[in-house]
This record gives structure tokens, C-alpha cells and sequence, in this order.
């Protein structure tokens, strides 16, 4: 069984061109090979059993994030979710149940789609809401009715969307 002694190491994209074996080589001791590129974003190198490793995982914590809900009552997890995401204390308790049901459903679709991206989303989310509820003046800004009218809208222009 190899050893990895490191979530990942960075390398320039150019590294994976000009040296793939020494490059593809780097996952002896590390998980995954973070590609930074200069104009776009930084790619992963990955051996597909870790790819595999860590899918399961997120498989097997969505459902039983969704086990322990359905078992223990949303109420238990929910005084433990300030130990996953610390933010959510200053989410309203009608807000912390919402995201609880949200992310429980969320988990256990991405999970099963094998794309993480809408958990990432939902996190995301739920994170600049507690922001807004964590600042009083932010919190005013969003929620004051502004004053008076704005007038007509414009009619939106159709050739915008396909820009």
C-alpha cells in the first residue's frame, strides 16, 4: 500500500506537457496534482481510485447525514451543525431548518449524480445568507423596502440572451 504524504502538491501546467511521467509520477506521493495555469483555471491530476475513494465517501456521508435526520430527529443534527459550519448560528432557526432539509436533499442528489458542484453551490449560498444575517447593516440594506417608485421597466432585449 503506498503512503501519500500529502493532500497535493502544485505544479505548472507546462510541467504535465514538457514532463508527464515526472509529473503523473508525483501521485506516489501525494493524492492529487493541483495544475496551476496562468490564464484559466488550475486542473486536478488524479489516480481514479482516489476519484473513486472519495466519491464513496461523499456517498456514504450523504446518506448518513440523511440516516441520522430520519433516525434522531432534524433537531439533534441541527445543534450540531455549528460544528460543520460555524456560520449557521446566525441564520434564523426557521433559516437553519430550511438549509438542514436543503442540504440533507442536496448531499444524497449530488452524491448520486456524482457532482458535487450543487453541494458546493448550496453551501455557498447558505453561507453569504448567514453573512448578510451577521451584519446589521447589510441586513437593513436587503431588507428596507426602498422608497417610491422606480417607474417602468424596460422591456427586456431578446438578442441580450444569446449574447
Amino acid at each position: 500500500m503506498d503512503v501519500i504524504s500529502a493532500a497535493y502538491d502544485v505544479v505548472p501546467f507546462s510541467d504535465l506537457l514538457h514532463r508527464p511521467a515526472v509529473t503523473a509520477g508525483l501521485l506516489d506521493q501525494v493524492r492529487a496534482v493541483r495544475l496551476r495555469r496562468r490564464d484559466a483555471g488550475d486542473l486536478a491530476l488524479m489516480r481514479i481510485e482516489q476519484l473513486d475513494a472519495e466519491g464513496a465517501v461523499v456517498d456514504f456521508t450523504a446518506r448518513l447525514l440523511a440516516g441520522l435526520v430520519r433516525r434522531i430527529g432534524s433537531e439533534t443534527v441541527r445543534e450540531a451543525l455549528p460544528d460543520a459550519v460555524p456560520w449557521v448560528t446566525f441564520l434564523p432557526a426557521a433559516d437553519v431548518d430550511k438549509f438542514l432539509s436543503e442540504l440533507v436533499a442536496v448531499a444524497q442528489g449530488a452524491a448520486a449524480l456524482e457532482n458535487l458542484a450543487p453541494l458546493a453551490g448550496l453551501l455557498t449560498q447558505w453561507r453569504h445568507t448567514a453573512e448578510v444575517y451577521a451584519d446589521p447593516v447589510l441586513l437593513e440594506l436587503v431588507t428596507n423596502e426602498p422608497e417610491g417608485d422606480f417607474g417602468p421597466a424596460p422591456m427586456p432585449d431578446p438578442t441580450e440572451h444569446d449574447r
